[in-house]
């Protein structure tokens, strides 16, 4: 199996062969002897990639790794793994790797028995495992699979789906008006224009004679919403959930919502937001990542950019023109769009990323987070508002 190359890596004066070496051995039991292999012990655990890789090859070769871990799936291992390898390795080498899981690790029962399948943890991390590991799935297997998939996005946006439609529907400013009173809804503009023919000198105050309420209709396709979501490997559980959370926006007929994955190239897969479950069939988790060409594409199908919000769903590891990203992302605030820049989208809200770029993402005025799911609702809603985000500094 060959390893990436490591000559580039952060390492001092360690031989690249001797961190070849490393990774493939793995860490010495009691620290290992030697200067030559403690410094290349201590290159891998000072680089983040080196020592990535070498979680990942641990997983799979490491002798003190549990025959079970793989098959837990409510546990994190399985999709972290996938996400790992898909993150430091070529594909040729992710395709060895998972065929090399199977034997070592129990995916097996997994991949081949649809009984077992059944009785794992039914949790947005299984769904994440089975979209990365589908094409080594028989057809049998598949067929089960999707039934077990499509069970779960039926709950995840069951538990969504009210609090995301109540959150867009009252925060949109709306045209119309209703008698149903709402501190929520007030339209105090409209009230204080109305009532300014009824100013009291002697009070120095307005006495309106009524008070006007925003109604909760909106007419059709008032606001857009352009959710790029990055699906390299790493973001599987946040492709699942991007996912979901489109489906219920785009059943609202207010919001014109499209849904945009990219890896290095760019798929607009808005037309099958009707089915959820059948998008996240057609995922292909892995490879390269090209923020900026998902960018471009965004820019051009924003056509009111007051009325538009832009989701940038990525951990920010950009492999292509960083440059161009943030300029991307500049002329979109500059021209008045709204953007969220949303590092990860996962059930404990936190996210490994590139701190380096997201700081300077968060320095042009973008709110930069990772977020729960309904963390992100809660942010859509005051985006949309046209209040700040309640945003963690990264």
């Amino acid at each position: 199996m060959g390893l990436p190359d490591v000559d580039e890596r952060p390492g001092g004066d360690v031989d690249a062969e001797l961190l070849r070496w490393r990774l493939i051995l793995g860490a010495e039991p009691g620290g290992g002897t030697g200067a030559a292999r403690a410094a290349a012990d201590a290159a891998v655990a000072g680089d983040p990639a080196l020592a990535g890789m070498d979680r990942a090859l641990g997983f799979l070769y490491g002798e003190d790794q549990p025959r079970s871990a793989s098959l837990g799936a409510g546990s994190p291992q399985v999709p972290t793994w996938l996400g790992d390898i898909r993150r430091y390795f070529p594909r040729d080498v992710v395709a060895f790797m998972e065929k090399e899981a199977i034997q070592h690790r129990g995916l097996t029962q997994l991949l081949l028995e649809p009984e077992i399948l059944q009785t794992l943890e039914k949790d947005v991390g299984l769904v994440a495992t089975i979209v990365a590991l589908k094409h080594l799935m028989p057809a049998r297997t598949r067929e089960t699979a999707r039934q077990v998939v499509a069970e779960i996005v039926a709950e995840l946006r069951r538990r969504l789906e009210d609090q995301t439609r109540q959150a867009v529907l009252g925060a949109l400013r709306r045209d119309r008006h209703s008698p149903l009173p709402s501190a929520r809804n007030l339209d105090l503009r409209r009230t204080v224009r109305a009532g300014l023919r009824n100013y009291q000198p002697d009070l120095g105050a307005i006495v309106p004679e009524r008070i006007y309420f925003h109604a909760n209709q909106r007419r059709h396709h008032e606001r857009r919403i352009v959710i790029l979501v990055d699906q390299s490997g790493s973001m599987a559980e946040s492709v699942v959930y991007a996912a979901i959370i489109a489906a219920v926006f785009a059943s609202l007929p207010a919001l014109d919502t499209r849904l945009v994955l990219f890896d290095t190239e760019v798929a607009d897969v808005s037309q099958d937001l009707g089915d959820p479950v059948e998008l996240l069939f057609g995922v292909h988790l892995g490879g390269g990542t090209d923020i900026a060409r998902a960018v471009r594409y965004a820019e051009g199908v924003i056509a009111e950019p007051e009325r538009t919000l832009v989701l940038l769903i990525t951990d920010l590891y950009e492999g292509g023109d960083r440059v161009a990203l943030l300029r991307g992302l500049e002329s979109m605030v500059a021209r008045r769009a709204t953007v969220l820049c949303v590092l990860a989208l996962n059930d404990g809200g936190r996210a490994s990323y590139d701190r380096d770029l997201a700081r300077e993402v968060a320095a042009l005025d973008i709110p930069t987070f990772a977020a729960t799911p309904n963390k992100l609702v809660d942010a859509v809603e005051r985006a949309l508002r046209g209040e700040p985000a309640d945003a963690r500094p990264v």
